[in-house]
């Protein structure tokens, strides 16, 4: 006769639990070719290697700018930026995951590096991004790459719209030719600059800026297949020369990468630097894997990023980059949604955007040192665009009110704050309104007899009719968990004119601690009330968090309702 209880999972022995560990491990060994560059990488090159040659030539160009920038606002300086561009970014191509990441230096990663320059010196920063680079392989081995699937989609969604509005925010300075204000905020950063733009200069970059953008909107529009960024760039470029406009060009450029070395790697210097490397390797991970999952979704016809390959890449990067002197460097949001754009769909446009870096380092300076700031801006400014998707916004409005607010907490977040903070507070958005769900969706309900179970048809015998209302039967479907340990105590306490209760957890699929304590203060009240409880349906694992929490004993759980209610008539007629 079938039994009214979930069959258990078989629980392993040490000895089986010791071969399992050793049956998993060999086989991470075996899928540890999947960490590694492989033919299949450059598939469909024949067909798409003017285009990717295009796209590495364009993103090299736009990356330029933001690789001094960043270099110099980290306080590393102008070479180190673009030595991490260059290295980075072609390690990352090779070794990464993702057929379309752009890595080098980003915003994100220098506000993190400003604090642990300041406290430890500019020399710890090589060392710094070896040890990040350390953490990211170890990530990569162990598989937890994957863990960015478990990001909900308004949180993707949120932070990618987010970027799209930062990016552009970001691009103030070189609209207006203007300084960059200090502000923590980039929101803030751009309003402060806009306002104390000298406008009698600021018309000239942003006439410049809006040409680039005017050049896009039609390009697109009426050759959509040719490179518009570049085009637009060099247009401009030939426009300003003519004109004689006076606008901040990129200006002069180092001359060669700095010569390899062993980064210092004394036991105090490591242990120092443990704690910050954790937080460069995070970020690196958190900003890469949700950068290549935004590419992912600009161009769906490809394979989709393997993220542990990603963090591979990554973090050899990196170790590469510690080797010549440079920062810690992850997967660029901006970077690789123009590589995207612009035609990008296979690691040669990575691959090529790298090398365009050395070339114009080593023999194209003084013409690239003429493009005009307010030009790149421009570029930027339509990448952002495309970014803001606005369908997007309105299909996950319409979708649940859970999903808006994720989507709104993400994307002011990203605006406002940082990336980090941003996905934090979505995956807690996220979490919290799962958690109301999971709440809402559990019945803690009073049930009646008979009840049909696995093991037949329970009822009441005939002579035991006389206690058919003094029996009162709970039954809770779902979890028991601390979102609705309060409703469970007081839906079972609220129980009058009984003189025993069964609550019945054979439909229970979760118990925490939380759970187990109000069962307990459940018990508990009605005890003082004199009601006997009886419980009835646990798994073993709920078992022993109900008796480690001291909820109930284990003899006092039945498996089967025929047991629990034979058990309260027994019950009954002896309190009689």
């Amino acid at each position: 006769m079938p039994q009214d209880h979930r069959i258990q999972p078989h629980h392993k022995s040490p000895r089986e639990a010791l071969h399992s560990g050793l049956r998993s491990a060999g086989t991470r060994v075996a899928e540890a070719k999947d960490l590694w560059p492989r033919p299949s990488d450059y598939a469909g090159l024949r067909g798409s290697w003017r285009r990717d040659l295009l796209a590495g030539l364009t993103v090299g160009v736009v990356a330029l700018p933001l690789a001094l920038g960043f270099g110099v606002a980290s306080g590393a300086g102008a070479a180190a930026g673009l030595a991490t561009a260059i290295i980075a970014g072609l390690v990352a191509a090779v070794f990464g995951g993702s057929h379309l990441q752009v890595s080098g230096p980003t915003g994100a990663m220098t506000v993190v590096l400003l604090p642990v320059i300041h406290t430890y010196g500019l020399g710890a920063v090589p060392t710094l991004a070896l040890l990040a680079g350390i953490i990211l392989v170890v990530l990569a081995v162990t598989g937890l790459g994957r863990t960015v699937d478990l990001l909900p989609f308004p949180v993707i969604e949120g932070f990618t719209m987010g970027i799209g509005v930062i990016i552009a925010l970001q691009q103030v300075p070189l609209l207006l030719d203007a300084d960059k204000a200090t502000a923590e905020s980039t929101l803030v950063s751009a309003w402060l600059t806009a306002v104390h733009a000298d406008w009698t200069v600021a018309w000239r970059a942003l006439a410049v800026a809006a040409f680039v953008m005017l050049v896009h909107v039609l390009g697109q529009r009426l050759a959509p297949k040719l490179p518009i960024a570049l085009i637009s760039i060099v247009l401009a470029t030939v426009g300003v020369e003519l004109l004689g406009l006076d606008v901040a060009r990129i200006g002069n450029l180092p001359h060669s990468l700095p010569m390899p070395s062993l980064p210092t790697l004394s036991p105090q210097v490591v242990s120092a630097l443990v704690t910050p490397a954790m937080a460069v390797a995070a970020l690196a991970a958190l900003e890469s894997l949700l950068s290549a999952r935004v590419a992912d979704g600009m161009a769906p016809q490809l394979t989709r990023t393997n993220p542990d390959r990603e963090l591979m890449g990554q973090g050899l990067a990196n170790m590469a980059v510690g080797l010549f002197g440079g920062l810690p460097a992850t997967g660029a949001i901006a970077r690789t949604a123009v590589n995207v754009r612009t035609g990008g769909r296979t690691r040669l446009a990575s691959v090529a955007h790298a090398l365009v870096l050395l070339l114009i380092m080593v023999g194209l300076g003084p013409l690239v040192a003429r493009i005009p700031m307010a030009a790149l801006g421009g570029v930027l400014v339509m990448v952002a665009s495309r970014m803001v998707s606005w369908k997007a916004y309105r299909r996950i409005a319409k979708a649940t009110h859970a999903d808006r607010n994720t989507f709104l907490i993400t994307f002011g977040a990203t605006v406002a704050l940082d990336l980090v903070s941003a996905v934090l507070a979505g995956v807690g958005m996220a979490a919290v309104m799962s958690l109301r769900h999971m709440a809402a969706y559990t019945v803690v309900r009073r049930q009646q007899l008979p009840a049909s179970t696995r093991e037949g048809l329970v009822d009441l015998s005939a002579q035991d009719e006389d206690l058919r209302d003094r029996i009162a039967i709970y039954r809770v479907d779902g979890a028991l968990f601390y979102g609705n340990a309060a409703r469970f105590v007081d839906e079972v306490t609220a129980v009058e004119d009984v003189d025993v209760v069964i609550i019945r957890f054979h439909r229970t699929n979760v118990l925490d601690a939380s759970g187990a304590q109000a069962l307990k203060t459940a018990i508990r009240t009605l005890k003082r009330r004199e009601i006997p409880v009886v419980v009835q349906g646990m798994t073993q694992a709920q078992v022993r968090t109900a008796t480690v929490t001291g909820a109930l004993d284990q003899d006092h759980q039945t498996r089967l309702l025929s047991e629990a209610l034979a058990r309260a008539v027994a019950t009954c007629r002896a309190s009689r």
